[in-house]
């Protein structure tokens, strides 16, 4: 059965979905959608060898409704300096340290802060476990930080062993 489907979790998704895409759930939908899954599973193989083991799923649901809820307000705070901008613009660089090793979390964090309007994930270090992000509107870094490591870093630490 691992042969066949090495990586269950991905292909339920991508089901789930191929079916929401397509706003049907035929049956001709589920097989080809079923297909589909299985073949991109058995090609995830070849570049994800390990499978992915997620401890606490309800937590990965806080962190999708954390991050949604993020994305929405960094809209509305990029929108508001767009429309009212300040004589000195505040955009800048911060280098901040990870406790996150994990692949899989580090790629989801890389993830939340590039699709956040106003950061983007510029550069990660593995050696020294540090990542490079722009924020176009960096008034605290401190703040910046601490946000990052409580909101996002915390729960992706208690998801992925």
């Amino acid at each position: 059965m691992r042969r066949l489907l090495p990586h269950p979790i991905l292909a339920g998704f991508l089901l789930v979905l191929w079916l929401v895409l397509q706003q049907s759930a035929g049956l001709g939908h589920i097989i080809f959608g079923g297909v589909i899954a299985i073949a991109v599973s058995i090609a995830a193989s070849a570049i994800i060898p390990e499978p992915i083991v997620i401890r606490r799923p309800w937590k990965f649901v806080q962190l999708i409704v954390v991050a949604g809820l993020d994305i929405i307000r960094s809209n509305l705070a990029v929108m508001s300096v767009l429309f009212h901008p300040r004589p000195n613009p505040t955009a800048g660089f911060i280098e901040m340290d990870l406790t996150l090793k994990n692949p899989f979390a580090l790629a989801i964090l890389a993830v939340i802060l590039t699709a956040t309007p106003g950061s983007a994930w510029l550069e990660y270090d593995r050696a020294r476990s540090t990542v490079l992000i722009h924020v176009f509107d960096l008034v605290d870094e401190a703040e910046w930080v601490a946000t990052v490591k409580k909101r996002y870093e915390a729960l992706l630490l208690e998801i992925f062993p």
